[in-house]
Protein backbone atom coordinates (compact mmCIF):
# COMPACT_ATOMS: atom_id res chain seq x y z
CA UNK A 1 0.00 0.00 0.00
CA UNK A 2 1.28 3.37 -0.69
CA UNK A 3 0.55 7.12 0.48
CA UNK A 4 0.68 10.59 -0.80
CA UNK A 5 1.26 12.47 2.16
CA UNK A 6 2.03 16.23 1.55
CA UNK A 7 5.11 16.38 -0.68
CA UNK A 8 6.31 12.53 0.54
CA UNK A 9 5.40 9.12 -1.05
CA UNK A 10 5.59 6.37 1.21
CA UNK A 11 5.31 2.71 0.42
CA UNK A 12 4.69 0.27 3.24
CA UNK A 13 5.60 -2.59 1.40
CA UNK A 14 8.86 -1.05 0.82
CA UNK A 15 9.41 0.41 3.33
CA UNK A 16 10.25 3.38 1.43
CA UNK A 17 10.01 7.01 2.01
CA UNK A 18 10.43 9.23 -1.15
CA UNK A 19 10.37 13.01 -1.79
CA UNK A 20 10.20 13.23 -5.57
CA UNK A 21 13.40 11.09 -6.63
CA UNK A 22 14.88 11.38 -3.31
CA UNK A 23 15.00 8.31 -0.72
CA UNK A 24 14.84 9.77 2.76
CA UNK A 25 16.72 7.67 5.86
CA UNK A 26 13.19 6.46 7.28
CA UNK A 27 13.83 3.05 9.08
CA UNK A 28 13.48 1.11 11.63
CA UNK A 29 10.56 2.41 14.20
CA UNK A 30 10.71 5.46 13.09
CA UNK A 31 9.29 4.51 9.83
CA UNK A 32 6.84 2.16 12.05
CA UNK A 33 5.46 5.78 13.21
CA UNK A 34 5.30 7.79 10.15
CA UNK A 35 3.32 4.52 8.98
CA UNK A 36 0.65 3.65 11.75
CA UNK A 37 0.01 7.23 12.22
CA UNK A 38 -0.53 7.69 8.20
CA UNK A 39 -3.49 4.85 9.13
CA UNK A 40 -5.16 7.43 11.64
CA UNK A 41 -7.46 9.71 9.80
CA UNK A 42 -5.48 13.43 11.00
CA UNK A 43 -6.73 12.54 14.40
CA UNK A 44 -5.26 13.13 18.06
CA UNK A 45 -3.31 10.56 19.04
CA UNK A 46 -2.48 10.31 22.77
CA UNK A 47 1.62 8.44 23.61
CA UNK A 48 -0.11 5.53 25.12
CA UNK A 49 -1.86 4.60 21.99
CA UNK A 50 1.71 5.65 19.86
CA UNK A 51 3.36 2.91 22.50
CA UNK A 52 0.73 0.19 21.80
CA UNK A 53 1.00 0.39 17.89
CA UNK A 54 4.57 0.76 17.94
CA UNK A 55 6.39 -0.22 20.45
CA UNK A 56 4.26 -2.86 22.19
CA UNK A 57 5.28 -5.77 23.93
CA UNK A 58 8.31 -3.86 24.53
CA UNK A 59 7.77 -1.56 28.04
CA UNK A 60 8.52 1.95 27.07
CA UNK A 61 7.36 5.72 28.69
CA UNK A 62 6.24 8.52 26.97
CA UNK A 63 9.81 9.97 27.26
CA UNK A 64 10.20 7.50 24.13
CA UNK A 65 7.88 8.41 22.58
CA UNK A 66 8.58 12.08 22.15
CA UNK A 67 12.37 11.06 20.94
CA UNK A 68 11.50 9.08 18.23
CA UNK A 69 9.15 11.82 17.26
CA UNK A 70 12.10 14.04 17.56
CA UNK A 71 13.88 11.46 15.42
CA UNK A 72 11.38 11.23 13.26
CA UNK A 73 10.97 14.94 12.53
CA UNK A 74 14.75 15.40 11.65
CA UNK A 75 14.58 12.13 9.17
CA UNK A 76 11.74 14.36 7.80
CA UNK A 77 13.22 18.21 7.90
CA UNK A 78 10.37 18.97 9.78
CA UNK A 79 10.04 22.34 12.66
CA UNK A 80 8.25 21.43 15.43
CA UNK A 81 7.81 25.29 15.94
CA UNK A 82 6.60 25.24 12.07
CA UNK A 83 5.20 21.68 11.21
CA UNK A 84 4.46 20.79 8.15
CA UNK A 85 4.27 16.82 8.30
CA UNK A 86 3.41 16.20 12.56
CA UNK A 87 2.35 18.60 15.10
CA UNK A 88 2.28 17.99 18.67
CA UNK A 89 -0.97 19.10 20.34
CA UNK A 90 -0.12 20.15 23.81
CA UNK A 91 -1.50 18.46 26.76
CA UNK A 92 -3.16 15.61 24.20
CA UNK A 93 -0.52 13.92 22.23
CA UNK A 94 0.34 14.38 17.98
CA UNK A 95 -1.36 14.63 14.68
CA UNK A 96 -0.83 14.55 11.13
CA UNK A 97 -0.60 18.66 9.74
CA UNK A 98 -2.02 17.52 6.67
CA UNK A 99 -4.75 14.15 4.93
CA UNK A 100 -3.13 11.16 3.68
CA UNK A 101 -4.34 9.34 0.94
CA UNK A 102 -4.01 5.98 -0.48
CA UNK A 103 -2.04 5.92 -4.38
CA UNK A 104 -3.98 3.73 -6.25
CA UNK A 105 -2.17 0.72 -7.41
CA UNK A 106 -1.05 0.43 -10.87
CA UNK A 107 0.33 -2.69 -11.39
CA UNK A 108 1.09 -5.75 -8.81
CA UNK A 109 3.55 -5.41 -6.22
CA UNK A 110 6.05 -8.10 -7.15
CA UNK A 111 5.87 -11.55 -5.25
CA UNK A 112 7.86 -11.64 -1.94
CA UNK A 113 11.51 -13.23 -2.48
CA UNK A 114 10.69 -15.80 -0.30
CA UNK A 115 7.79 -18.08 0.12
CA UNK A 116 7.48 -17.41 3.66
CA UNK A 117 8.91 -15.47 6.48
CA UNK A 118 7.78 -15.84 9.64
CA UNK A 119 5.52 -14.94 11.66
CA UNK A 120 2.99 -17.08 9.79
CA UNK A 121 -0.65 -15.84 9.76
CA UNK A 122 -3.63 -17.38 9.01
CA UNK A 123 -7.07 -16.24 10.17
CA UNK A 124 -8.70 -20.22 9.95
CA UNK A 125 -5.24 -20.99 11.12
CA UNK A 126 -5.23 -17.98 13.88
CA UNK A 127 -4.32 -20.07 17.26
CA UNK A 128 -0.89 -21.65 15.34
CA UNK A 129 -0.21 -18.88 13.73
CA UNK A 130 -0.25 -16.64 17.42
CA UNK A 131 1.89 -19.08 18.55
CA UNK A 132 4.51 -19.04 16.04
CA UNK A 133 5.62 -15.49 16.91
CA UNK A 134 5.00 -16.21 20.05
CA UNK A 135 7.64 -18.65 20.58
CA UNK A 136 10.12 -16.27 18.77
CA UNK A 137 9.52 -13.85 21.43
CA UNK A 138 10.74 -16.23 24.12
CA UNK A 139 14.31 -16.19 22.75
CA UNK A 140 14.52 -12.54 22.39
CA UNK A 141 12.89 -11.12 25.23
CA UNK A 142 13.87 -14.39 27.89
CA UNK A 143 17.35 -15.16 26.61
CA UNK A 144 19.66 -14.70 30.03
CA UNK A 145 22.05 -12.43 30.55
CA UNK A 146 24.88 -15.53 31.16
CA UNK A 147 28.42 -14.84 32.97
CA UNK A 148 30.44 -13.76 29.85
CA UNK A 149 33.35 -15.91 32.03
CA UNK A 150 31.10 -19.01 31.65
CA UNK A 151 30.22 -18.83 28.67
CA UNK A 152 33.74 -18.12 27.16
CA UNK A 153 36.81 -20.13 27.44
CA UNK A 154 37.47 -19.92 30.92
CA UNK A 155 39.02 -16.48 30.64
CA UNK A 156 38.58 -12.87 32.25
CA UNK A 157 37.10 -11.02 29.93
CA UNK A 158 38.54 -7.52 29.07
CA UNK A 159 36.27 -4.23 30.31
CA UNK A 160 35.27 -3.46 27.30
CA UNK A 161 34.22 -6.45 26.01
CA UNK A 162 31.78 -7.27 29.31
CA UNK A 163 30.59 -4.16 28.48
CA UNK A 164 29.89 -4.40 24.73
CA UNK A 165 27.79 -7.87 25.52
CA UNK A 166 26.20 -6.21 28.37
CA UNK A 167 24.38 -3.46 26.13
CA UNK A 168 24.15 -6.43 23.61
CA UNK A 169 21.82 -8.47 26.05
CA UNK A 170 19.68 -5.14 27.07
CA UNK A 171 19.06 -4.04 23.65
CA UNK A 172 18.45 -7.62 22.68
CA UNK A 173 16.07 -8.06 25.58
CA UNK A 174 14.06 -5.23 24.47
CA UNK A 175 12.97 -6.75 21.50
CA UNK A 176 12.26 -4.06 18.88
CA UNK A 177 13.62 -4.04 15.29
CA UNK A 178 16.26 -0.91 16.05
CA UNK A 179 17.00 -2.35 19.14
CA UNK A 180 17.97 -5.63 17.80
CA UNK A 181 19.82 -4.13 15.29
CA UNK A 182 21.77 -2.35 17.69
CA UNK A 183 22.60 -5.99 20.00
CA UNK A 184 23.49 -7.59 16.65
CA UNK A 185 26.10 -4.62 16.00
CA UNK A 186 27.51 -4.80 19.71
CA UNK A 187 27.36 -8.47 19.79
CA UNK A 188 29.65 -7.83 15.86
CA UNK A 189 31.93 -5.74 18.07
CA UNK A 190 32.50 -8.28 20.66
CA UNK A 191 33.49 -10.55 18.10
CA UNK A 192 36.08 -8.97 16.80
CA UNK A 193 37.35 -8.48 20.36
CA UNK A 194 37.13 -12.40 21.19
CA UNK A 195 36.20 -13.87 18.11
CA UNK A 196 35.86 -17.62 19.96
CA UNK A 197 33.73 -16.31 22.50
CA UNK A 198 30.71 -18.57 22.94
CA UNK A 199 28.44 -15.89 24.67
CA UNK A 200 28.91 -13.45 21.33
CA UNK A 201 28.30 -15.99 18.89
CA UNK A 202 25.37 -17.49 20.06
CA UNK A 203 24.14 -13.67 21.15
CA UNK A 204 24.54 -12.87 17.37
CA UNK A 205 22.95 -15.93 16.34
CA UNK A 206 19.83 -15.58 18.27
CA UNK A 207 19.57 -11.48 17.19
CA UNK A 208 20.25 -12.70 13.94
CA UNK A 209 17.34 -15.34 14.28
CA UNK A 210 15.25 -12.62 15.21
CA UNK A 211 15.46 -10.54 12.39
CA UNK A 212 14.03 -13.16 10.00
CA UNK A 213 11.35 -14.42 12.30
CA UNK A 214 10.10 -11.27 14.06
CA UNK A 215 11.12 -8.43 11.71
CA UNK A 216 10.69 -9.90 9.11
CA UNK A 217 14.29 -9.68 6.87
CA UNK A 218 15.40 -12.37 4.96
CA UNK A 219 16.84 -15.91 4.99
CA UNK A 220 20.45 -15.06 4.73
CA UNK A 221 19.70 -13.96 9.07
CA UNK A 222 18.65 -17.56 9.72
CA UNK A 223 21.46 -19.08 7.80
CA UNK A 224 24.18 -16.96 9.41
CA UNK A 225 22.64 -17.91 12.77
CA UNK A 226 22.63 -21.31 11.93
CA UNK A 227 26.27 -21.25 10.88
CA UNK A 228 27.46 -19.59 14.09
CA UNK A 229 25.69 -22.32 16.19
CA UNK A 230 26.91 -24.99 14.53
CA UNK A 231 30.50 -23.32 15.05
CA UNK A 232 29.77 -22.98 18.69
CA UNK A 233 29.02 -27.14 18.67
CA UNK A 234 31.67 -28.06 16.81
CA UNK A 235 33.95 -26.66 19.83
CA UNK A 236 31.56 -27.64 22.13
CA UNK A 237 29.69 -30.48 21.04
CA UNK A 238 27.11 -30.52 24.68
CA UNK A 239 26.36 -26.53 24.74
CA UNK A 240 22.46 -26.55 25.04
CA UNK A 241 22.32 -23.32 24.26
CA UNK A 242 24.20 -23.53 21.05
CA UNK A 243 21.24 -26.66 20.51
CA UNK A 244 18.49 -24.10 20.77
CA UNK A 245 19.92 -21.27 18.83
CA UNK A 246 20.40 -23.71 15.52
CA UNK A 247 17.07 -25.18 16.56
CA UNK A 248 15.89 -21.54 16.35
CA UNK A 249 17.61 -20.75 13.23
CA UNK A 250 16.13 -23.83 11.73
CA UNK A 251 12.76 -22.61 12.80
CA UNK A 252 12.51 -19.42 11.13
CA UNK A 253 13.17 -20.81 8.01
CA UNK A 254 10.20 -23.49 8.39
CA UNK A 255 12.59 -26.34 8.88
CA UNK A 256 10.66 -28.72 11.02
CA UNK A 257 12.13 -31.60 11.32
CA UNK A 258 15.75 -30.11 11.66
CA UNK A 259 14.21 -27.47 14.25
CA UNK A 260 12.53 -29.99 16.26
CA UNK A 261 15.49 -32.48 16.63
CA UNK A 262 18.04 -30.17 17.54
CA UNK A 263 15.19 -28.76 20.30
CA UNK A 264 14.99 -32.12 21.83
CA UNK A 265 18.68 -32.23 21.99
CA UNK A 266 18.86 -29.31 23.98
CA UNK A 267 15.85 -30.40 26.36
CA UNK A 268 18.35 -33.77 26.87
CA UNK A 269 21.04 -31.72 27.47
CA UNK A 270 19.62 -29.52 29.81
CA UNK A 271 16.29 -30.34 31.11
CA UNK A 272 16.10 -27.62 33.44
CA UNK A 273 17.67 -24.53 31.76
CA UNK A 274 15.48 -25.12 28.49
CA UNK A 275 12.41 -24.42 29.23
CA UNK A 276 11.77 -21.84 25.95
CA UNK A 277 13.30 -25.55 24.08
CA UNK A 278 10.70 -27.54 25.50
CA UNK A 279 8.27 -25.24 24.53
CA UNK A 280 9.17 -24.22 21.11
CA UNK A 281 9.09 -28.16 20.94
CA UNK A 282 5.64 -28.33 22.03
CA UNK A 283 4.68 -25.80 19.71
CA UNK A 284 6.47 -27.86 16.31
CA UNK A 285 4.43 -30.95 17.97
CA UNK A 286 1.33 -29.39 17.63
CA UNK A 287 1.69 -27.84 14.14
CA UNK A 288 3.10 -31.43 12.66
CA UNK A 289 -0.76 -33.26 14.52
CA UNK A 290 1.76 -34.70 17.11
CA UNK A 291 -1.43 -33.19 20.09
CA UNK A 292 -0.70 -35.44 22.97
CA UNK A 293 2.67 -35.06 22.55
CA UNK A 294 2.34 -31.09 22.16
CA UNK A 295 0.09 -31.52 25.40
CA UNK A 296 2.79 -33.20 27.25
CA UNK A 297 5.47 -30.59 26.79
CA UNK A 298 3.44 -27.52 27.57
CA UNK A 299 1.86 -28.81 30.56
CA UNK A 300 5.62 -29.78 31.70
CA UNK A 301 6.53 -26.27 30.62
CA UNK A 302 3.65 -24.68 32.94
CA UNK A 303 4.24 -26.97 35.93
CA UNK A 304 7.85 -25.00 35.87
CA UNK A 305 6.95 -21.97 35.82
CA UNK A 306 7.90 -20.98 31.96
CA UNK A 307 5.99 -17.81 30.87
CA UNK A 308 2.47 -18.86 31.40
CA UNK A 309 0.67 -16.60 29.55
CA UNK A 310 2.53 -18.29 26.25
CA UNK A 311 2.18 -21.26 27.91
CA UNK A 312 -1.49 -21.17 28.68
CA UNK A 313 -1.80 -19.63 24.92
CA UNK A 314 -0.24 -22.85 23.32
CA UNK A 315 -2.29 -25.23 25.93
CA UNK A 316 -5.57 -23.21 24.93
CA UNK A 317 -5.16 -24.56 21.45
CA UNK A 318 -4.04 -28.12 22.06
CA UNK A 319 -7.48 -28.78 24.15
CA UNK A 320 -9.45 -27.00 21.54
CA UNK A 321 -8.24 -29.34 18.89
CA UNK A 322 -8.24 -32.34 21.67
CA UNK A 323 -12.14 -31.53 21.35
CA UNK A 324 -12.14 -30.21 25.26
CA UNK A 325 -12.93 -26.59 23.96
CA UNK A 326 -14.62 -25.42 27.71
CA UNK A 327 -11.12 -26.10 29.11
CA UNK A 328 -9.43 -24.18 26.18
CA UNK A 329 -12.33 -21.77 26.61
CA UNK A 330 -11.33 -21.15 30.59
CA UNK A 331 -7.49 -20.83 30.11
CA UNK A 332 -7.89 -18.80 26.76
CA UNK A 333 -10.89 -15.95 28.43
CA UNK A 334 -8.53 -15.73 31.60
CA UNK A 335 -5.06 -15.35 29.45
CA UNK A 336 -7.06 -12.36 27.59
CA UNK A 337 -8.36 -10.80 30.56
CA UNK A 338 -5.06 -10.43 32.46
CA UNK A 339 -2.80 -9.61 29.68
CA UNK A 340 -4.30 -7.28 27.50
CA UNK A 341 -0.96 -6.36 26.06
CA UNK A 342 -0.46 -9.24 24.37
CA UNK A 343 -1.05 -8.57 20.76
CA UNK A 344 -1.02 -12.79 20.56
CA UNK A 345 -3.99 -12.80 22.91
CA UNK A 346 -5.87 -10.20 21.71
CA UNK A 347 -5.88 -12.15 18.04
CA UNK A 348 -6.81 -15.42 19.26
CA UNK A 349 -9.65 -14.93 21.53
CA UNK A 350 -12.46 -13.89 19.24
CA UNK A 351 -11.17 -16.21 16.58
CA UNK A 352 -11.75 -19.18 19.10
CA UNK A 353 -15.11 -17.72 19.51
CA UNK A 354 -15.71 -17.70 15.47
CA UNK A 355 -14.47 -21.34 15.37
CA UNK A 356 -17.06 -22.52 18.28
CA UNK A 357 -19.95 -20.77 16.02
CA UNK A 358 -20.39 -17.84 18.39
CA UNK A 359 -20.14 -15.27 15.59
CA UNK A 360 -21.51 -12.01 17.58
CA UNK A 361 -19.66 -12.84 20.60
CA UNK A 362 -16.43 -13.17 18.04
CA UNK A 363 -17.51 -9.79 16.86
CA UNK A 364 -17.89 -8.01 20.14
CA UNK A 365 -14.64 -9.19 21.58
CA UNK A 366 -12.94 -8.24 17.91
CA UNK A 367 -13.96 -4.72 18.11
CA UNK A 368 -12.07 -4.65 21.58
CA UNK A 369 -8.87 -6.47 20.67
CA UNK A 370 -8.47 -3.90 18.12
CA UNK A 371 -7.96 -1.38 20.70
CA UNK A 372 -5.12 -3.60 22.09
CA UNK A 373 -1.14 -3.98 20.25
CA UNK A 374 -2.32 -5.64 16.94
CA UNK A 375 -0.72 -8.86 15.18
CA UNK A 376 -1.63 -9.10 11.41
CA UNK A 377 -3.71 -12.25 12.35
CA UNK A 378 -6.45 -9.96 14.00
CA UNK A 379 -6.85 -8.29 10.67
CA UNK A 380 -7.14 -11.10 8.93
CA UNK A 381 -9.89 -12.21 10.98
CA UNK A 382 -11.66 -9.61 10.50
CA UNK A 383 -11.40 -10.30 6.72
CA UNK A 384 -12.78 -13.43 7.26
CA UNK A 385 -15.81 -12.15 9.21
CA UNK A 386 -16.43 -9.46 6.77
CA UNK A 387 -16.63 -12.19 3.80
CA UNK A 388 -18.74 -13.90 6.40
CA UNK A 389 -20.91 -10.73 5.80
CA UNK A 390 -20.43 -10.70 1.95
CA UNK A 391 -18.64 -7.55 2.23
CA UNK A 392 -15.49 -8.46 -0.32
CA UNK A 393 -14.32 -4.70 -0.32
CA UNK A 394 -14.38 -4.24 3.49
CA UNK A 395 -12.27 -7.83 3.52
CA UNK A 396 -9.87 -6.95 0.97
CA UNK A 397 -9.31 -3.47 2.93
CA UNK A 398 -8.99 -5.84 6.14
CA UNK A 399 -6.20 -8.11 4.19
CA UNK A 400 -4.59 -4.97 3.33
CA UNK A 401 -4.35 -3.41 6.59
CA UNK A 402 -2.61 -6.89 7.58
CA UNK A 403 -0.45 -6.74 4.47
CA UNK A 404 0.64 -2.65 5.77
CA UNK A 405 1.85 -4.43 9.29
CA UNK A 406 4.04 -7.19 8.18
CA UNK A 407 4.60 -6.60 4.40
CA UNK A 408 5.79 -9.70 2.63
CA UNK A 409 4.27 -12.14 5.56
CA UNK A 410 1.69 -14.56 5.85
CA UNK A 411 -0.80 -15.06 2.90
CA UNK A 412 -2.37 -11.67 3.10
CA UNK A 413 -0.78 -10.23 -0.30
CA UNK A 414 -2.05 -13.31 -1.88
CA UNK A 415 -6.08 -12.91 0.37
CA UNK A 416 -5.81 -9.25 -0.63
CA UNK A 417 -5.38 -9.67 -4.42
CA UNK A 418 -7.93 -12.46 -4.45
CA UNK A 419 -11.10 -10.27 -2.67
CA UNK A 420 -10.08 -7.43 -3.96
CA UNK A 421 -10.49 -8.58 -7.41
CA UNK A 422 -7.04 -7.54 -8.46
CA UNK A 423 -4.91 -11.21 -8.48
CA UNK A 424 -2.96 -11.19 -11.90
CA UNK A 425 -2.72 -14.89 -13.14
CA UNK A 426 1.12 -14.33 -13.49
CA UNK A 427 1.65 -12.94 -10.12
CA UNK A 428 -0.49 -15.76 -9.00
CA UNK A 429 1.76 -18.45 -10.96
CA UNK A 430 5.13 -16.76 -9.84
CA UNK A 431 3.61 -17.63 -6.13
CA UNK A 432 2.41 -21.03 -6.40
CA UNK A 433 6.32 -21.90 -7.86
CA UNK A 434 7.55 -20.10 -4.87
CA UNK A 435 5.81 -22.15 -2.48
CA UNK A 436 6.07 -25.21 -4.09
CA UNK A 437 9.53 -24.53 -4.01
CA UNK A 438 9.69 -23.95 -0.79
CA UNK A 439 8.13 -26.96 0.46
CA UNK A 440 10.38 -29.06 -2.06
CA UNK A 441 13.52 -27.62 -0.05
CA UNK A 442 12.10 -28.68 3.61
CA UNK A 443 9.41 -25.97 5.11
CA UNK A 444 6.54 -28.15 6.23
CA UNK A 445 4.73 -26.14 7.51
CA UNK A 446 1.14 -26.79 6.89
CA UNK A 447 -0.03 -22.98 6.03
CA UNK A 448 2.38 -23.22 2.43
CA UNK A 449 -0.13 -25.76 1.60
CA UNK A 450 -3.26 -23.47 2.94
CA UNK A 451 -1.86 -20.73 0.76
CA UNK A 452 -1.67 -22.66 -2.28
CA UNK A 453 -5.23 -23.93 -2.31
CA UNK A 454 -6.25 -20.62 -1.46
CA UNK A 455 -4.73 -19.68 -4.59
CA UNK A 456 -5.62 -22.53 -6.59
CA UNK A 457 -9.33 -21.87 -5.98
CA UNK A 458 -8.73 -18.43 -6.86
CA UNK A 459 -7.49 -19.60 -10.04
CA UNK A 460 -10.94 -21.79 -11.17
CA UNK A 461 -8.74 -25.19 -9.94
CA UNK A 462 -10.71 -26.63 -7.05
CA UNK A 463 -9.78 -30.17 -7.52
CA UNK A 464 -6.23 -28.86 -6.61
CA UNK A 465 -6.99 -26.76 -4.67
CA UNK A 466 -8.84 -29.73 -2.34
CA UNK A 467 -5.75 -31.64 -3.02
CA UNK A 468 -3.25 -29.12 -1.86
CA UNK A 469 -5.45 -29.02 1.76
CA UNK A 470 -4.82 -32.49 1.98
CA UNK A 471 -1.07 -31.53 2.01
CA UNK A 472 -1.86 -29.38 4.82
CA UNK A 473 -3.42 -32.29 6.61
CA UNK A 474 -0.22 -34.55 5.98
CA UNK A 475 1.89 -32.15 6.94
CA UNK A 476 -0.18 -32.09 10.51
CA UNK A 477 -3.38 -29.58 9.43
CA UNK A 478 -5.86 -30.39 12.44
CA UNK A 479 -8.28 -27.38 12.73
CA UNK A 480 -11.40 -29.20 11.43
CA UNK A 481 -13.62 -26.76 12.76
CA UNK A 482 -11.90 -24.17 11.10
CA UNK A 483 -12.58 -25.63 7.23
CA UNK A 484 -16.23 -26.03 8.58
CA UNK A 485 -16.69 -22.49 9.85
CA UNK A 486 -13.89 -20.06 7.66
CA UNK A 487 -16.02 -18.32 4.58
CA UNK A 488 -12.37 -18.86 2.71
CA UNK A 489 -13.48 -22.24 2.19
CA UNK A 490 -17.25 -21.62 1.24
CA UNK A 491 -16.00 -22.60 -2.50
CA UNK A 492 -14.74 -25.55 -1.87
CA UNK A 493 -17.09 -27.58 0.93
CA UNK A 494 -18.75 -28.57 -2.05
CA UNK A 495 -16.37 -29.91 -4.04
CA UNK A 496 -16.48 -34.31 -4.18
CA UNK A 497 -13.60 -35.73 -1.19
CA UNK A 498 -14.43 -32.26 0.78
CA UNK A 499 -16.06 -34.55 3.34
CA UNK A 500 -13.68 -37.50 2.90
CA UNK A 501 -10.60 -34.50 3.82
CA UNK A 502 -12.69 -33.48 6.99
CA UNK A 503 -13.50 -37.09 8.49
CA UNK A 504 -9.79 -38.25 8.21
CA UNK A 505 -8.54 -34.97 10.04
CA UNK A 506 -11.19 -36.53 12.52
CA UNK A 507 -10.30 -39.62 12.84
CA UNK A 508 -6.29 -38.62 13.40
CA UNK A 509 -7.95 -36.15 16.13
CA UNK A 510 -9.40 -38.76 17.80
CA UNK A 511 -5.91 -41.42 17.92
CA UNK A 512 -4.42 -38.30 19.14
CA UNK A 513 -7.31 -37.94 22.05
CA UNK A 514 -7.23 -41.07 22.99
CA UNK A 515 -2.62 -40.57 23.49
CA UNK A 516 -3.68 -37.33 25.27
CA UNK A 517 -5.83 -39.40 27.87
CA UNK A 518 -2.65 -40.98 29.23
CA UNK A 519 -1.06 -37.65 29.36
CA UNK A 520 0.00 -36.70 33.23
CA UNK A 521 -2.21 -33.37 34.33
CA UNK A 522 -4.66 -33.38 32.05
CA UNK A 523 -7.27 -34.42 34.31
CA UNK A 524 -5.97 -31.60 36.85
CA UNK A 525 -5.89 -28.90 33.63
CA UNK A 526 -9.41 -30.06 32.20
CA UNK A 527 -11.03 -29.33 36.45
CA UNK A 528 -8.92 -26.24 36.53
CA UNK A 529 -11.63 -23.43 37.31
CA UNK A 530 -14.45 -25.88 37.33
CA UNK A 531 -16.86 -25.15 40.42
Amino acid sequence: MRYDFVDLTIDLGTRQVLRGEQLLDIQGLSFDLLAWLLQQPQRVVTPTELIEAVWAPAVVNDETVTQRVKLLRQALGDDSRQPRYLRTVRGRGYQLCAAATVIAATRESPVPRTAHRRPRAWPAWLGAAVLALAVMAWFTLRTPVESVDSLGHGQAAPDEFSALMERAHHYASIGQRDDTLRAIDLFRQALALQPTSTAARLGLSFTSSAMMCAHNDGATRAEEAERLASAVLADEPDNARAFAARAYAADCRGLIEAAMADYARAIALDPVGRLDSLASLAHLQAIRGELALALAGNLRARASGHDLRLVDLQLSHNLELLGYPAAAERLLQRSYQLHPDSAFIAAAWPAFLFRQGRIEQARATLTQSVQRPQHPSLWLFAGELALLDGDRAAAAAAFARAESLKPGSGPAPSLRRIYAGSLDRDWATQRLQQLHEATAAGDRWPDNWLEIAQLQLALGQPAEALAALDQARQAGYRDRLALTQSPLWQDLRQQPGYTELLERIATAIATERERAREVPGLAELLAEGVH
